[in-house]
């Protein structure tokens, strides 16, 4: 089950347990875009299908569940892949944006948490990997809703491993570093925009911030994910981990 599965790291996540032969149920708001990540698990020879969903919405998260329960019986992979984001000096944010982007980059996460849990507890398994970025850990100016919904996922998810972790349920965090994603383009175009330089000279620039000295592909980030679903890792939970090439080590 993978929300924002209709671009950037959540479409790669779906395609990714696709091509591990996983059933895939990809939720998102983009009903055209969704629908076009699901048949492309499909042409990979596995099951999916797309159910249109806003994770901000407790009535829509459950409906989804409900869906995935009647059709596969089971939910043993949630991604929260889900997000919005903004760039907009503090003194200019405005309420509604805050509540906005937090409802979605935080309650979504919460709400889908929450409605797999009971789900995975009585399965005796199943792991959640919930998106988190490299703003959950550091900060830069006008990021100031979009930071604090990240760092909350990070101690959402620690509060749920350790609830779930007694049912042989795993939850972890993957934090991004900058992954070439129509999100970071976006962000790219309105920080170019305020520093009066192009949306690519922007990336060129934040391509500098990590010891790699380039931009991850989301299919990178769905390869973290795919290991912390699998067997090889029944161990870890609980943990942050960082997918930023050395950026915030740096």
């Amino acid at each position: 089950m993978v929300t924002g599965a209709s671009s950037g790291i959540g479409r790669a996540c779906a395609l990714r347990f696709a091509e591990e032969e996983a059933s895939v149920a990809c939720l998102d708001i983009n009903d055209t875009a969704n629908e076009a990540t699901a048949a492309s698990c499909q042409a990979q020879g596995a099951e999916a299908m797309a159910i249109t969903c806003n994770v901000a919405e407790k009535a829509d998260v459950t409906a989804a569940v409900k869906q995935v329960m009647e059709n596969w019986g089971r939910i043993d992979v949630l991604i929260t892949a889900a997000g919005t984001t903004a760039s907009t000096p503090l003194t200019e944010v405005k309420l509604s944006s805050w509540q906005q982007l937090l409802a979605v980059n935080l309650t979504g996460v919460f709400l889908c948490n929450q409605a797999v849990a009971n789900i995975m507890m009585a399965q005796k398994s199943g792991s959640i990997i919930n998106l988190s970025s490299m703003a959950g850990k550091t900060s830069w100016p006008a990021t100031a809703e979009y930071s604090a919904a990240k760092s909350g996922v990070i101690g959402l998810t620690r509060s749920v491993a350790m609830e779930l972790a007694p049912h042989g349920v795993t939850v972890n965090a993957v934090c991004p570093g900058h992954v070439l994603t129509p999100m970071l383009r976006q962000i790219a175009a309105e920080a170019g925009l305020r520093e009066g330089i192009t949306g690519e000279e922007w990336l060129a620039m934040r391509a500098q911030d990590c010891p790699q000295q380039r931009m991850a592909a989301p299919w990178e980030i769905a390869g973290v994910i795919a290991f912390l679903a699998s067997k090889d890792a029944r161990y870890i939970t609980g943990q942050a981990i960082e997918a930023d090439g050395g950026m915030v080590m740096s």
